[in-house]
């Protein structure tokens, strides 16, 4: 016994200062078997590749049996399930789909989502290119699709969780380069362009003005003026003045033709200004006529008729008579006929106005009309005389012009008719047409309100519904009414729309504000965990675990335990050589039977053979063991469990090799948690 030890202790040594264990083949069997073991860990974990199994040479004497399996994780006793037999046995992570996420950034031609990266395919004629995402033509001389200088400048990001590498193209246009409005790629070379408005200099890089109207390019009608603007160009009406007015400031101002001397009154004359146009009159000259005459134009005196220059030359009665340079007054006798009576001053006759005097024969409902020397009765607007009852009966407009005098309901009103509109309608200012009335105005509606022809229709903006009254929007509570499930954990109504919540604890909202990402409290330090113990996230919480190792062992790292030494031979067999802790985290929705532990030597080798049990934790029958191979076990967990709940299973493996039972224990932390959110 204490010769196993020294040489274990040997291959400890060495495998501690990093020489290898080669030297092994210097040692005789069982020390050169117990150095190896030592040395390479012999027990360790396995991977997640299944394990393979050679038939070894014949071994020389002072030689090992040779290993045909080993694990990748040299540093572990014990091997984890592979993935082709467990695919629902721990959780798995959400695919990202690179060929969405970059669309048309990955591939030249066709992108692949495959699970945790992405594959390009080029279209029929074509082979992919070494670096696995350009496409070129099998034959060159037929590749006249555009090239890769000539398209528009891309820089995608990276895509995470791929194994692929996307190297940059430098942008030509960035910064704009030297342009001053726009840039473009072209052939790999920054081009510049300009704005509508704007023609590109000589130099290459800047944009000035085009005068549009200039190069005749506007849209100007004739009796418009063009305008240039920067960038465009304005249309202004033009405004002609009539005859004797200017145009000023937009506005026709009267031309004062006798200040602009541009008159043509004769000398003597004097020119006084007009509203377009002007007046010639006479200069005033000193009097050098007699009484009763006047100075014409050009200097002569003349008679003055009295009798038509002064407006009361005789009293009444008397005539006036003009004579050369006075008149003369005399009296009048005059008799005027029926319908006619003589002015108060006796001169002239006068038609009597029977209408105002109260002396007509015209009946009730009739309008009286005075002539001369007589009177007139007449129906009023709207009337018409019947002549057998001899009065003046209304007229109904609207059924004597039907269709004619209103452009949608006539109303009949004594002597008269009014025009109306129908609902939705207003009526015109020329009292007979109808228009269009927007109800929209006198917001009617709750929410969005559109005019229609004659009417109105109301809209609710997203998440309400209009109700029956057609007028109110009311709120949709969609967490009520979705087919689907909205929200992974909770579905919260909110005006208009809804939200999606989390438990109060363990979790935190998935960017996509739909489902529940779990907050890893060890990671970030949220937990209560003391100084002694390992915090472990699970879903939606952490544990705090503590892992000592019993009597006659030590702890060798976080998680394992190797047996230092045992009272008796008897002991050795039955105490496990070494104890390894687990946590493995599942969710209630997992699909049983399910897989959830493998268990084996590595490296394994032939002639190998293990029994594996649950000594400890499986009193509820949740758990089974199963024998894969002949150096292969594995956990099963054979009942659903509907609710969170925490294990703790002792697995023990029985190693017969070469005649001799090793005993190993993985002590494993089963946390059973909500399905995921």
């Amino acid at each position: 016994m204490s010769e196993c030890c020294s040489c274990c202790a040997l291959g400890l040594r060495l495998r501690q200062e990093g020489k290898g264990c080669s030297f092994h083949q210097h040692l005789i069997y069982p020390c050169g078997h117990t150095f190896l073991a030592c040395c390479e860990d012999e027990e360790d974990e396995a991977g997640l590749s299944p394990t393979l199994l050679r038939r070894k040479e014949k071994p020389r004497p002072t030689a090992l049996p040779k290993r045909v399996a080993a694990s990748q994780f040299q540093k572990q006793p014990f091997s984890i399930q592979d993935s082709e037999h467990v695919s629902n046995s721990v959780e798995k992570l959400e695919d990202v789909d690179e060929c969405q996420k970059y669309e048309g950034q990955l591939c030249d031609h066709t992108c692949i989502n495959t699970p945790g990266s992405y594959r390009c395919v080029c279209l029929p004629g074509y082979m992919l290119l070494q670096d696995l995402h350009t496409c070129t033509a099998e034959n060159p001389e037929e590749d006249n699709r555009v090239k890769e200088e000539d398209r528009p400048f891309t820089s995608p990001s990276p895509p995470q969780d791929t194994t692929s590498h996307i190297t940059p193209l430098h942008n030509p246009c960035e910064g704009n380069s030297l342009c001053s409005h726009q840039c473009t790629v072209v052939r790999g070379k920054a081009q510049c362009s300009c704005f509508p408005g704007f023609s590109l200099k000589i130099d290459g890089h800047n944009c000035e003005d085009l005068n549009e109207c200039v190069t005749n390019t506007h849209t100007c009608l004739a009796d418009e003026r063009c305008v240039n603007t920067l960038g465009a160009f304005v249309c202004e009406k033009q405004i002609s003045c009539p005859s004797g007015y200017q145009l000023r400031n937009g506005v026709c101002e009267d031309i004062d033709e006798c200040m602009l001397r541009s008159h043509d009154c004769a000398p003597g004359q004097e020119c006084q200004n007009t509203l377009g146009s002007f007046h010639c009159s006479p200069k005033q000259q000193e009097q050098r006529c007699l009484t009763g005459f006047t100075q014409d134009p050009h200097g002569n005196c003349i008679d003055v008729n009295e009798c038509s220059v002064l407006s009361e030359p005789c009293t009444p009665g008397f005539n006036c008579i003009n004579t050369v340079g006075s008149y003369t007054c005399q009296s009048k006798i005059i008799t005027c006929s029926r319908g006619f009576h003589s002015s108060p001053d006796g001169a002239r006759c006068v038609d009597v106005d029977e209408c105002v005097m109260g002396t007509h024969h015209c009946g009730e409902g009739q309008v009286c009309h005075n002539t001369q020397g007589s009177y007139r009765c007449d129906c009023q607007t709207g009337y018409q005389f019947d002549s057998f009852r001899r009065t003046c009966i209304d007229v109904n407009e609207c059924w004597r012009y039907p269709g004619r005098l209103c452009a949608q309901s006539c109303d009949n009103t004594p002597g008269s008719y009014q025009c109306s509109c129908t609902t939705g309608f207003s009526l015109a200012f020329d009292g007979k047409n109808c228009e269009d009335l927007n109800e929209c105005d006198n917001n009617p509606c709750s929410q969005e309100c559109a005019n229609i022809y004659g009417s109105y229709q109301c809209y609710c903006r997203l998440g309400y519904y209009l109700k029956e009254d057609g007028h109110t929007c009311e709120d949709i509570d969609e967490c009520s009414q979705s087919i689907g499930n909205l929200c992974a954990f909770q579905c919260v109504n909110v005006p208009g729309s809804y939200q999606c919540a989390c438990p109060p604890q363990g979790y935190s909202m998935s960017p996509n504000g739909r489902t529940c990402r779990d907050i890893d409290e060890c990671a970030i330090g949220a937990h209560n965990c003391s100084a002694t113990q390992t915090c472990y996230n699970i879903q939606g919480s952490f544990r705090c675990l503590s892992f000592t190792c019993p009597e006659n062992y030590r702890k060798v790292s976080d998680t394992r335990c190797e047996r230092v030494n045992c009272p008796s031979y008897q002991d050795c067999q039955n105490m496990p050589l070494r104890i390894t802790y687990y946590q493995l985290n599942f969710q209630t929705n997992i699909i049983i039977p399910a897989q959830i532990f493998r268990i084996g030597p590595s490296p394994a080798y032939s002639g190998d053979n293990i029994i594996i049990g649950i000594p400890r934790g499986n009193e509820e029958g949740y758990f089974s063991t199963r024998r894969l191979n002949s150096f292969t076990g594995a956990v099963y967990l054979q009942r659903q469990i509907h609710s969170p709940r925490d294990f703790l299973i002792d697995v023990e493996m029985k190693l017969l090799r070469q005649g001799t039972f090793t005993t190993f224990l993985a002590r494993i932390y089963v946390f059973i948690t909500s399905h995921a959110m």
